[in-house]
């Protein structure tokens, strides 16, 4: 009880508007409102249920889960803040049983002297094993803390079942590189707590580099900037200047030349299917790991590949579409990084795989009569029953109209006509599995020829 007495007498982290110069710029740019949280529209929006629960003070326990610097630990401050709480915290690495006793004593001492509450958040509460989780559920239920757990992991797999079930779960994604161009831009104004006391001028593409590269993590964002801002030498004029070459040094990744919407993007992409058309396997995979690096949606990727496995490949080995299908729905499954791995393996496959676009160019040319030329009939054995009828009301003669069913003669196969005037749109090639087509279809065309 002593040291929750103690307590009292000491400024909760949640409501200390003044920053510590001796932190990093990642932790003094915390947000310190809802609105400063960067991304996470999906739950902070206006009218988003998580929105609603802070503004209405309307909440008992919650857990956030998403990649390092999402802004886990900040939303839980933020909520402390907003809700005029008291802020304890706790790291499921190094806390034990103890001391989450101990936080929830000074939480209780704070309700019963001065009817306050404490949020107590917990990050890494996956690390956390049974016992530990245990000891928070009845402290929990009875309202004497307010409870915030993070974790990078599912909750649903790694935190025990009770925990969940009390929990309100608010997954966070990684923040868009728009918030986080703004989160650097708010750092090199903010006089207070960010580097505004500086002079400084970051060049608009390095902001963008370092943005791009943290992969959605504001505190790696910011950590670069910082680091960048420090180890450059003002100019004569008193200016700190932070060139791309400084950026890319910062964040330790290479800049490369690449417009998501401009000529790069275009010019890389065209390359890399090029290659694969030109069975290059290791010029396809150069162009696939530049398109990758440079940040490159990896979905646009695997719909190139699938386009590529049809109009390329083709009928010359069939299963090429079918490798290129399994390695989107792969990407899909398990996400980038690990994505590109079966991008490389689909890559690769339709780079060495044998080549024919005569499907394709069959299609071509038929859509080209179907666009220009006389739309034809369906001759009269072909159509329908109700059809047949009015074929035959009109005069055509049953045998005109008699069809014949494959699969009543031999081979399945009957000479009949199914395209009136008998055009030609599909010329099979050599290449792999599409010269035993070829083969096939010459004796079938033979034979409707011979009668």
């Amino acid at each position: 009880m002593v040291s929750g007495v103690s307590d009292l007498f000491t400024t909760p982290a949640a409501t200390s508007d003044k920053p510590n110069p001796e932190e990093p710029l990642a932790a003094r740019m915390r947000p310190r409102s809802v609105d400063e949280v960067a991304g996470q529209g999906h739950i902070l929006a206006e009218g988003k249920l998580l929105r609603r629960a802070i503004e209405s003070d309307r909440f008992t326990s919650l857990i956030f889960y998403g990649p390092p610097g999402t802004g886990k630990t900040s939303l839980a401050s933020v909520i402390a803040r907003s809700t005029g709480s008291r802020f304890e915290s706790l790291n499921g690495v190094e806390s034990n049983v103890a001391e989450i006793r101990g936080k929830i004593d000074q939480a209780r001492t704070w309700r019963e002297l001065r009817g306050e509450t404490t949020v107590l958040f917990i990050d890494e509460i996956h690390r956390f094993n049974k016992a530990q989780q245990d000891v928070l559920l009845p402290h929990i239920e009875r309202g004497v803390v307010r409870f915030i757990g993070a974790t990078t992991h599912n909750p649903y797999f790694h935190v025990n079942s009770p925990l969940v079930s009390r929990s309100q779960i608010f997954q966070l994604e990684p923040v868009p590189t728009d918030d986080v161009v703004g989160v650097l831009e708010r750092a090199l104004a903010d006089d207070e707590r960010g580097l505004g006391a500086m002079d400084v001028v970051v060049e608009g593409e390095a902001l963008q580099h370092l943005a791009e590269k943290s992969d959605g993590d504001v505190r790696k964002a910011l950590t670069a900037l910082e680091l960048a801002v420090l180890t450059t030498q003002a100019g004569d004029d008193g200016k700190v200047r932070v060139t791309l070459e400084v950026a890319e040094e910062s964040i330790q990744r290479k800049a490369v030349v690449y417009d998501a919407d401009g000529d790069a993007h275009y010019d890389t992409a065209s390359a890399f299917i090029k290659s694969i058309r030109g069975s290059d396997p290791d010029a396809a995979l150069y162009w696939l790991a530049k398109m990758l690096h440079a940040g490159e949606d990896p979905r646009f990727v695997s719909r190139r590949l699938v386009i590529s496995a049809s109009e390329d490949i083709g009928l010359a080995d069939s299963n090429a579409l079918r490798v290129a299908m399994d390695a989107h729905q792969a990407l899909e499954f398990v996400g980038m990084p690990e994505g590109r791995i079966p991008l490389a393996h689909a890559t690769v496959y339709l780079a060495t795989a044998p080549k024919s676009n005569s499907a394709y160019a069959a299609l071509g040319a038929a859509m080209r009569d179907v666009e220009q030329g006389r739309t034809l009939a369906v001759p009269a054995h072909l159509r329908t029953k109700t059809r047949k009828k009015l074929a035959a009301a009109s005069g055509e003669t049953e045998e005109a109209m008699r069809y014949l069913y494959s699969h009543d003669f031999e081979g399945a196969y009957v000479p009949q006509a199914y395209l009136p005037e008998g055009r030609v749109y599909y010329a099979p090639g050599e290449q792999g599995l599409e010269k035993r087509i070829k083969e096939r279809l010459e004796y079938w065309r033979s034979r409707r020829e011979n009668g």
